[in-house]
């Protein structure tokens, strides 16, 4: 959402909005001159505004609720989303894991390479901001666009991709999709308009090449060397991926390659935030069980003495199907702490009564073999219990997709310089 006001506010637009906490996007927005409201207020919708929402706002928001009182035009994000891409040549990035990432990394290549493009994230990318700093979105002269296509609402079908690049597919999004099949079908939707397709190697999703070119990738894809500063065998993949699109939208592929040699990595993204007491504090936005199990395998490539995984379930929906993958998942880890469900849109309520971190703390603690896990239920007390512990050598990551970045933040004695 602050990526799309950031350029629709580029383009000329008078753009208004608000938000409940404060974050690095809301102060992004206010650098670029525009004025993001804390809290919702009915009265303050101008009456001739169209009006853009998320999936994670409810019905009864007060000022959705007065727009809709009043007549006003209200559409999804991903329909704002789909007529800014319209714009340009659209290179989209869809999949359950590595889509930021993948992203990010065409976006750092093009810019390094003065192709100049309009990009859409769904994460921070160090130096694409204003002034050098972080950014998640911009708008320039050049002829592509790149952007996110999200499945987890159905709003990538409204995407109409000149080259579209399909990183994985796994069962996610357990309130959108009933089946592997259903969200497959909507997969082969996405794709159709693409005139070049990447896709996996491996012959997984060969389902999906109705495209006219079609470019496979792997960690072994022929192609140039590749001296990446981002840890994990994931992020090789996701390079590939990304280079393959690449070939595929007529770029060079040794530019290409040697630009992702100064990949800075993604904020949220096996993030190096600093250190406490000798030890390295990181954060991560996993929140699927492939994708803690990719983040503490690049870790563990680091060598540290003892990784020490804090997970923070997101959703009640997420948590209730997959809490025994969780668990094992988070076993690569030498210590685990769990905190409860970040609940996002989700109420406990109905099927999903009575669901909640506990579970995940369980299923680590059966597939540890007696490793410490530890049930922390919020941040406060995760901070109380993790910062006499930690010391020279240690690695603790926290991992999720709500708010527990901000208990790496405050471990942090020391920040990193330059965090990946």
């Amino acid at each position: 959402m602050s990526g799309l006001a950031l350029v629709c506010h580029r383009l000329g637009a008078q753009v208004t909005g608000s938000d409940r906490a404060r974050s690095s996007y809301l102060e992004r927005l206010e650098a670029a001159g525009l004025e993001p409201r804390l809290g919702h207020d009915a009265d303050a919708v101008p009456a001739d505004a169209e009006v853009v929402v998320s999936t994670a706002v409810p019905d009864d928001n007060p000022e959705l609720a007065r727009a809709r009182e009043r007549g006003q035009r209200v559409i999804h994000r991903g329909e704002l989303l789909a007529e800014l891409c319209a714009e340009r040549r659209l290179l989209a990035i869809a999949g359950t894991h590595g889509k930021t990432t993948t992203a990010g990394m065409l976006v750092h290549v093009l810019r390094a390479t003065g192709a100049d493009p309009c990009f859409l994230l769904g994460g921070e990318l160090p130096g694409a901001g204003e002034g050098g700093g972080a950014g998640n979105a911009g708008w320039g002269a050049g002829e592509w666009v790149i952007a996110e296509a999200d499945e987890s609402d159905a709003s990538f079908l409204r995407l109409r991709p000149e080259v579209a690049v399909v990183t994985n597919l796994e069962l996610d999004h357990h309130s959108q999709w009933s089946s592997r099949a259903q969200l497959l079908e909507a997969f082969r939707a996405f794709c159709r308009p693409a005139q070049g397709l990447a896709l996996p190697g491996d012959g997984s999703l060969a389902g999906l090449a109705r495209a006219q070119r079609i470019q496979a990738f792997d960690r072994d894809h022929p192609g140039p060397a590749l001296d990446l500063p981002v840890p994990g065998r994931h992020n090789l993949l996701n390079a590939r991926a990304a280079l393959a699109a690449l070939e595929l939208a007529g770029f060079a592929l040794e530019p290409a390659s040697r630009a992702l040699a100064s990949f800075p990595g993604m904020r949220r993204r096996l993030e190096l935030k600093g250190h406490r007491n000798g030890a390295a504090v990181y954060d991560d936005y996993a929140h699927h069980p492939t994708e803690v199990a990719a983040a503490l395998e690049a870790l563990r490539e680091l060598s540290p003495r003892r990784l020490i995984a804090v997970f923070q379930p997101h959703l009640y929906s997420r948590t209730k199907a997959l809490a025994p993958r969780f668990g094992a998942a988070l076993a690569a880890a030498d210590e685990v702490g769990v905190l409860d469900v970040y609940p996002a849109r989700e109420q406990p309520v109905g099927p999903l009564a009575g669901v909640s971190g506990l579970a995940v703390a369980r299923a680590a603690a059966d597939h540890g073999g007696g490793r410490p896990v530890w049930w922390l239920v919020d941040a406060g007390r995760a901070e109380r219990a993790l910062s006499p512990r930690l010391g020279d050598g240690d690695l603790v990551v926290t991992i999720g997709a709500g708010d527990i970045f901000e208990l790496a933040e405050a471990l942090v004695e020391h920040p990193a310089g330059n965090a990946q």
